[in-house]
């Protein structure tokens, strides 16, 4: 039996439907991750399975005795709580009858009376002892504090005084500690360092315990709402999609619905060029004059009339956000050479010993946790700080465009017009001008909204209005502080290929593995994990993303997992792991030299893959017309078969450059 589900649910947003007769259920078991556009409804949805909101119509259901807790995005916390208090929250029912039995028991006079909620008033000392009992009240403190240790949560802080990361790991240890039968988390990755999303996974993912065998077991169901595809990859066993006010259901993970979406997106628009061609046949035919008394006639006409209706109640696929950028001025070749860069702050490392070269057209990814300097190195590198030591040379016409994750450049009482154009109708990218209403039009904002205070946007609508203000100025090197948070999956698809084409530089700190991937080309990463043999405010140069930052720093750690113990055993430091070798070479052999003819198939691979991805990028023009399917059904089947070789061919070219590049 589901734990809980909807049926023929509807619930609209003044004229807007959110849902339209729709069906969810969650059986035990089952990690659902709720996809789909921002504004379409999935933190509506969401709080409906909560039992915040109700349907407009419809029936939800719920197991007996289910218990449910809800984490919104940007939980609220009583004013002044400690953490200890926060955390504790969670388990308010359990404290109450803790409360209730002890106080019972003291019998009257002994203290101060515990005042009886209408569920506890009537329960005798068995029956609050049975319900303590089952729900494990006599040690919820140490609960508490067990969620506090996995945490990393100091328990006497005050949780106003936490930064954004911190607050939303109290909000999940509260969550934790009462022990839902069903999980329902809203962004849960939002503000999340890198090592917490990991974490994160492993607790949701761990079978029915938690980490380390600490703590209670996880919940029975969890439906989360996320846009952070390595994170619905590594959680998620089922993708249900929210899409104009009907719910898809996907089994298996993000990449599996990827696939799943793109096949009906391709027929859905096949099915409606048939139907818009035959609509429009028919109303030739009826406005050339019939003549109704004919049987054959009304029939037709009945028909016409039948196939407007279906025209006027279909639901078009929602537009695409359409981003370009104005590149500015052409920088100097070297926009940043740091020469052995030191940073401190009080008595705090930050940086330290830190030496790279960063070019023009570069896209850097800074990975490191909350609080390990991402922010103090960007403002090193640009110039807006100075370092304690070393020296960090700059280039010339550099035109800085900032993206702050905590919005703060918004005016909240400004207009969204007045916010992309001050003063102006007109929006000047590069030698292209457009009116205000046009370009808002481009990030899906409607003419109507254009005077709409930004205070009424939703959290992702104000990184797309962040991220118009951003595109309309003219700069060369882009700072992209989470960009990512809130932002639907089509629009952070369609970000990639706009960072992937842009010329210019660009410094990207993100917590979205698969973002970095995406973008970046090298990556400056934080080492200094002292469980490691890292040093205070230790950075690092790698080539490509996140993932091959990952493979490099697990090599090196495995290397030096041996020596850390043979020092630590001898009661000496650790020192801090070598950077990762280049290439490595079989033990006791020399690299072998490239021969004459090897070195030819160097310097021919790369114009080589260059011609298969222009063959690959020919045939994706040619399928992406949808009627070829229609027109030469063999041909279209020859083209993706080709399509797959040619991307066999490149991973097996790609892997014979980098072999042979290795010992050039």
């Amino acid at each position: 039996m589901a734990l809980i589900s909807i049926t023929q649910a509807q619930l609209a947003y003044g004229h807007v439907p959110l849902l339209d007769g729709a069906h969810l259920a969650l059986e035990p078991g089952e990690r659902v991750a709720l996809i789909g556009r921002n504004g379409t409804g999935k933190s509506s949805l969401l709080k409906v399975l909560a039992g915040v909101e109700r349907l407009d119509d419809g029936l939800l259901q719920l197991q007996g005795g289910l218990r449910r807790v809800y984490v919104p995005q940007e939980p609220v916390f009583a004013e002044g709580a400690s953490v200890f208090d926060a955390v504790a929250e969670g388990l308010a029912t359990v404290r109450q009858l803790r409360e209730r039995y002890e106080a019972l028991a003291a019998g009257p006079g002994a203290g101060p009376a515990c005042v009886p909620t209408p569920e506890l008033d009537g329960l005798d000392l068995d029956a609050l002892q049975s319900r303590i009992e089952a729900l494990d009240g006599w040690t919820w403190e140490q609960r508490v504090q067990e969620a506090l240790q996995r945490l990393h949560l100091p328990p006497q802080a005050r949780v106003r005084d936490l930064s954004g990361g911190t607050r939303k790991r109290v909000a999940l240890a509260q969550a934790l500690v009462a022990r839902p039968d069903v999980l329902l988390l809203d962004e849960p990755t939002n503000h999340l360092d890198i090592d917490a999303i990991e974490w994160l996974q492993e607790l949701l993912t761990a079978g029915g315990a938690a980490p380390s065998g600490a703590g209670a077991p996880m919940a029975a169901g969890l439906v989360l709402v996320s846009h952070d595809r390595a994170f619905i990859d590594a959680v998620a066993t089922r993708i249900v999609e929210l899409d104009r006010g009907v719910l898809r259901s996907y089994p298996g993970a993000f990449t599996a619905f990827e696939a799943a979406k793109a096949r009906e997106l391709e027929a859905e628009a096949l099915a409606h060029a048939r139907a818009d061609k035959l609509l429009a046949q028919e109303e030739v035919w009826v406005r050339k004059g019939v003549e109704a008394r004919r049987t054959r006639s009304v029939g037709r006409v009945a028909r016409l009339q039948a196939l407007r209706a279906q025209r006027a109640a279909r639901r078009e696929q929602l537009g695409q956000v359409r981003l370009a950028l104005d590149t500015g001025l052409p920088p100097g070749r070297i926009v940043a050479e740091l020469q052995d860069v030191g940073m401190r702050y009080g008595e705090r490392l930050l940086v330290q010993g830190l030496s790279a070269t960063i070019l023009r057209g570069d896209k850097v990814g800074l990975i490191g946790p909350n609080g390990s300097g991402k922010t103090t190195l960007l403002k090193l590198i640009l110039g807006e700080l100075e370092p304690s030591s070393g020296r960090v040379r700059r280039g010339t016409k550099l035109q800085v465009a900032y993206f702050d994750q905590m919005r703060a450049a918004l005016d909240l009482d400004a207009t969204l017009a007045d916010t992309i154009s001050p003063g102006s109708e007109w929006v000047e990218i590069g030698s292209a001008r457009k009116h205000v209403m046009s370009y808002l039009g481009d990030f899906l904002f409607a003419p109507e909204r254009a005077n709409s205070p930004v205070r009424t946007l939703s959290g992702g609508e104000r990184n797309r209005l962040l991220l118009a203000r951003l595109f309309a100025l003219p700069a060369n090197v882009l700072v992209l502080d989470e960009p990512t948070n809130d932002l639907d999956i089509d629009t952070l698809d369609l970000l990639e290929e706009l960072l992937q084409g842009y010329s210019g530089t660009v410094f990207l700190v993100s917590h979205d593995r698969r973002f970095l991937d995406n973008v970046v080309t090298s990556t400056l990463a934080w080492e200094g994990d002292p469980a490691w043999g890292g040093q205070p405010g230790l950075w690092r140069e790698y080539e490509g993303g996140y993932e091959d930052w990952r493979v490099q720093r697990e090599r090196v750690r495995a290397a030096a997992g041996p020596a850390q113990e043979r020092l630590a055993s001898a009661g000496s430091p650790a020192p801090a792991p070598a950077a990762p070798p280049v290439a490595t070479a079989a033990p006791g052999s020399a690299p072998r030299k490239l021969s004459y003819k090897e070195a030819r198939e160097l310097e021919q691979w790369p114009a080589r893959l260059e011609a298969l991805e222009a063959e690959q990028r020919d045939i994706d023009a040619q399928l992406a017309d949808g009627s070829l399917y229609a027109r030469e059904p063999q041909r279209a089947s020859a083209l993706h078969a080709r399509h797959a070789r040619i991307e066999e061919e490149l991973m097996a070219g790609l892997e014979r450059w980098e072999a042979l590049a290795a010992r050039a």
